[in-house]
């Protein structure tokens, strides 16, 4: 009788998330593009989100030859640091080791934007982290997804076409950007700390 292999053990040196909220429909949504970015980061490393464990998915592997774990809280998005903490304290890492990606209503659609720390500006994945890891001191990447006067139904909501090709660029770059961070480290992401995509 053959015994499945166990899992190699990699030790990840960062551990890399996006926020969002689970379930089907909420994909595509404005509020889920942190989730859009992991995972194409997580396709494009060939790394499988397909382990479960602390009220998230996730999945370790290497990334341009630095081993990370990926992840996506299962948790609504305004719990997002019940899942995080677990996760990072399992991987013996600090926050300052935890890379965020969100959406970010105050920024116009088309900019990506890089900070090394910050308040949360009314993003409630971002209270949640900085409430449970008790510190504002994490790396994150801010997706502008413009602003509507009736915020709920705009975050909720999903880009049209135009947007959605013009969002598809910025998480391209995005991805790209993590990988600046992941190799030279967050000052070097620091350097080019806003990007402005246009048509």
């Amino acid at each position: 009788m053959f015994r499945r292999r166990p899992r190699p053990t990699v030790q990840p040196e960062w551990l890399v998330v996006g926020l969002g909220n689970p379930g089907p429909e909420y994909r595509g949504t404005r509020h889920n593009v942190g989730f859009e970015t992991i995972e194409k980061l997580a396709e494009k490393h060939h790394i499988k989100l397909d382990q479960r464990k602390f009220q998230a998915v996730y999945g370790v592997g290497e990334a341009l030859g630095i081993p990370i774990a990926i992840a996506k809280p299962l948790t609504f998005m305004n719990l997002s640091g019940r899942a995080v903490l677990p996760l990072m304290q399992s991987f013996g890492l600090r926050p300052e080791r935890v890379l965020v990606v969100a959406d970010d209503l105050d920024l116009p659609l088309g900019v990506l934007r890089f900070r090394d720390s910050g308040n949360p500006g009314g993003h409630n994945g971002h209270k949640s982290l900085i409430n449970t890891l008790g510190t504002n001191s994490y790396p994150r990447f801010k997706i502008g997804i413009g602003k509507d006067d009736i915020v709920i139904d705009h975050v909720l909501g999903r880009f049209d076409s135009e947007e959605r090709t013009l969002v598809d660029k910025v998480i391209n770059i995005a991805i790209d950007r993590i990988g600046v961070v992941l190799q030279q480290g967050v000052a070097a992401a620091m350097v080019q700390a806003s990007i402005r995509v246009t048509d």
